[in-house]
Formats: C-alpha cells, sequence, structure tokens
C-alpha cells in the first residue's frame, strides 16, 4: 500500500470517529437528563384522596361548627364517615355525610352538651370507603358547662316553669298553646347560638301509638329546624336548640301538652263542685225548680 493511500486512509478514520464521538455523546446527555426529570416527577407528591376541614379554627360553648372538605374520587351509594373525639381521645359525634356529585361534603353540629365538657384541641376524623382515604384536622374548643340548664322562667297558662340555658340571646318568655300541642318559645338574640331546655313530662311530651318516646318537631320563626335530645329521663327531657342571628319565636311541638286548666286549677274546680254539692245536700238548696 502506498504511502499516499495509507494517509488518506488515515484521514477518512479520523473524520469518521470526529462525526461517531457527538453521537455517542449526545444519548448519553439525552438519557442524563431524562432520568432526572423522571425522577423530580416521582417526587411530586399525589393530590389527597380526601380532605377535611372546619369552618374556623376554634369554638365556644354553643357554637355552630361547620365541617367539609372533598374527595379525589366518587364511590356511588358511599358516605363519608365523619368522627369527632374530645381532647382525651373519647368520641363524642359519628355521623354518616353523603357525598355531592361534585365529591364534596359538609356537616354541621352543635358545640356543648355533656360530652363537650372538656377545654382543649378536638379533632375531625373523615374516612371514604377505607382507611387509605382518610384525612384528620383539629379545633380548639373553650368548653362546655355540660348543657344544664341555669335559668327558670314560668310557662304562661300553665302551673308549671322550665329550666334552661341559653347562648349569644335570652328568652323573653314561653307560653303554651294547647290546640297545637306546643311551646312557643319569644328570644332575643345577639348573635347564632342554642337553647337548651328541660322540658317536664308533665307540661309536654310526645308519644308514638304504643306511648314509647317520640321525637318533638321543632320550628324556629316557622321552619322546621334541626336539634338535639341531650338527656331523657323519667320525668323530663332535654332538647338543644340551634338558631341563627335573628330568631324571634322557635315552638317545640308535641303529641300532648296540660291542658290550659293546669292540674292545680282543676283540683281547685274538683273541690269547689263537691263543696256545693256538700252544702246544698246539708241545707237542702235546690238548683231544679220543685213542680
Amino acid at each position: 500500500m502506498s504511502t499516499r493511500f495509507r494517509g488518506f486512509a488515515l484521514l477518512a478514520i479520523l473524520v469518521s470517529a470526529a462525526g461517531v464521538m457527538p453521537v455517542f455523546a449526545s444519548p448519553a446527555t439525552l438519557n442524563y437528563t431524562g432520568t432526572t426529570n423522571s425522577s423530580l416527577g416521582n417526587t411530586n407528591p399525589s393530590a389527597s384522596s380526601i380532605t377535611v376541614t372546619t369552618d374556623k379554627p376554634s369554638y365556644n360553648d354553643g357554637d355552630k361548627i361547620t365541617i367539609s372538605g372533598s374527595t379525589r374520587d366518587y364511590i356511588s351509594n358511599t358516605p363519608v364517615t365523619v368522627i369527632v373525639r374530645n381532647p382525651i381521645g373519647n368520641v363524642i359525634k359519628v355521623d354518616q355525610v353523603d357525598l355531592g356529585t361534585d365529591r364534596t361534603f359538609s356537616t354541621a353540629l352543635s358545640a356543648g352538651g355533656p360530652l363537650w365538657q372538656a377545654a382543649g384541641t378536638y379533632s375531625v376524623m373523615v374516612e371514604f370507603g377505607s382507611k387509605d382515604r382518610s384525612a384528620t384536622t383539629t379545633f380548639q374548643f373553650t368548653g362546655s358547662s355540660g348543657g344544664q340548664p341555669g335559668n327558670t322562667v314560668k310557662v304562661d297558662g300553665t302551673d308549671f316553669s322550665v329550666t334552661y340555658s341559653i347562648t349569644n340571646g335570652k328568652v323573653l318568655g314561653i307560653k303554651a298553646d294547647v290546640q297545637s300541642k306546643s311551646l312557643i318559645v319569644s328570644i332575643q338574640t345577639t348573635g347564632d347560638g342554642v337553647l337548651t331546655i328541660t322540658l317536664p313530662r308533665g307540661l309536654i311530651d310526645a308519644k308514638s301509638d304504643n306511648q314509647t318516646d317520640n321525637k318533638f318537631f321543632v320550628l324556629t320563626d316557622l321552619q322546621e329546624a334541626d336539634f338535639q335530645e341531650t338527656n331523657t329521663a323519667s320525668t323530663d327531657r332535654t332538647l338543644s336548640i340551634p338558631f341563627s342571628d335573628g330568631t324571634s319565636e322557635i315552638e317545640i311541638i308535641g303529641t300532648w301538652i296540660v291542658p290550659e286548666f293546669g292540674p292545680i286549677a282543676a283540683l281547685v274546680l274538683a273541690i269547689a263542685i263537691i263543696s256545693i254539692i256538700a252544702v246544698s245536700a246539708k241545707t237542702g238548696l235546690r238548683f231544679m225548680p220543685k213542680y
């Protein structure tokens, strides 16, 4: 092979090597870049399967608590379970909340009553379908007096009095409506609040046909209202009734209410009738003419 040919061959090899090197270098660079991007993508957290929040961070006795949130998935006919626990971990409220087609949920409850006496951090846990779809939030609560009413007011038209407590308002008076079998409570409000009232069974009650306890029906300004029966005893029943600012009247409807003439008045009337009969028999007093 001539020297000139060997020179051309060597030049051709060098040119080929120079062209090939970028080709090999380029994929290595792209591979490094692609791997880095993929690694960064894997570190991004996925969207939460469910979220939960309260409308305020802290509440006082009698306040309304709104719990809401959303889910990543929608499962037909599957409610969201809401569990509220007090500072020592005891369950004080369990609710099944329907999930909207927009994958959001919301529920409300009143803070107060025997289970809410402790002050501190309360927790709200929600679960949707399975434990891997759950979330928790917390709120502060100042504690409750236990829902024990501390004021007394006489019920107009009866010989009964009822005890009550109220937040963000005051009770102006209570009267019995015999025709509608209800008590009408007149109030004046300074904000959203709760009326907790103990109803003597001798005054008003709600019974089913077999004489077992039935639910009362409650109206606030003639609109149906949600409420809780916080205590049931043999002599009385206690209701906790939330109301909104501006409410002027709360009506509690049962299936029985004391007649307009209460037991004392009825007793006085009976004694009067017996006395008249006794006097007429002794004196010969006649109410009908003698023929």
